[in-house]
């Protein structure tokens, strides 16, 4: 079998390239790809080169962790999924190119217990199901923020979520007027507007590791700052005024499959809306276009690839 992936051969090389697919094994499912997103964090680190190096990483390979699609066959032990919308989490399917993350093919292979049943009156919106159970993830680790560092579509799903749990409406700080539109239920602001300095619970979904003495200044005594986002650079702070905060530094990985669970439940319950997050729909066969708009373009919010279609 084949597939049409995207491809990076390099850093800022991306091209639509046919690939061999593996054969399937006996809990196997063969997965007709209808969407796939672009991740602005991690992806953008691949893009650019500056991903650490992880098991697995090197090019070329096929990006890509946000996909959903249909079953469309299946190994023996897991044909009774054949039929069922699935949410891909990545896949290694493939001859020639490293699968690290994998999910951006029209066609992908992966174990039948890694393809998640989701609701496919989501449509494109479902392929925000990682993103969403990451942030989920990150919250059911510790206490709720009061405030959150970024606008984009993390720091959107941790206010939403935030409100869905029942916990009080954060804050959110963001700089660029663009970005700060589209809040729901929750305040959006500058930080240069904002003079409190006893918030007990902070997220940061910027990514930017040059802030973390503003966050630990702006603490309660006590108080936890949560690294919810992916960073490249080096975190380093004062350890003076963390010491007189007695501040506390909590890392939030990846995302457990209760986590996705929870985020389906909540949706299907009405207390969660991923309307509004993606911004821009692109073509597949437009990849080469799609990726430098989706990590350059501030007016960007989410780009999503159609594989309906592709050729």
């Amino acid at each position: 079998m084949e597939t049409l992936a995207v491809i990076l051969e390099g850093p800022e090389r991306l091209a639509l390239q046919t690939l061999e697919l593996n054969a399937l094994s006996e809990c196997d499912v063969l997965v007709d790809i209808a969407w796939s997103g672009i991740s602005s964090g991690t992806e953008k680190l691949l893009w650019t080169g500056q991903m650490p190096e992880f098991p697995g990483m090197g090019y070329p390979l096929v990006p890509g962790y946000e996909s959903v699609g249909r079953v469309v066959d299946a190994g023996p032990l897991a044909r009774a999924r054949i039929g069922e919308w699935v949410f891909v989490p990545g896949a290694n399917c493939y001859s020639g190119a490293r699968g690290l993350f994998g999910g951006t093919a029209d066609h992908v292979i992966l174990p039948s217990a890694r393809a998640m049943a989701v609701p496919e009156r989501l449509g494109a919106e479902g392929v925000l199901c990682a993103l969403t159970a990451t942030a989920l993830h990150a919250i059911n680790g510790g206490s709720p923020p009061d405030l959150i560092i970024g606008h984009g579509v993390l720091g959107r799903l941790l206010a939403r979520l935030t409100i869905a749990l029942g916990a009080p409406a954060p804050t959110v700080w963001e700089k660029s007027e663009h970005r700060a539109m589209g809040a729901a239920g929750y305040t959006v602001t500058d930080s240069d507007k904002d003079d409190r300095r006893d918030y007990r619970s902070i997220y940061d979904a910027s990514g930017d590791a040059g802030l973390f003495d503003t966050l630990i200044g702006r603490l309660a005594k006590g108080g936890e700052v949560t690294l919810a986002g992916f960073y490249s650079d080096r975190i380093n702070f004062a350890f003076a005024p963390a010491f007189m905060k007695e501040a506390r530094l909590r890392i939030a990985a990846e995302w457990h499959p209760d986590d996705l669970a929870q985020t389906l439940a909540l949706i299907e319950s009405g207390e969660l809306d991923l309307s509004g997050l993606i911004s821009d729909h692109s073509p597949a066969g437009r990849a080469s276009e799609a990726y430098p708009k989706a990590f350059s373009d501030p007016d960007c919010l989410k780009m999503v690839l159609d594989w309906n279609g592709a050729e």
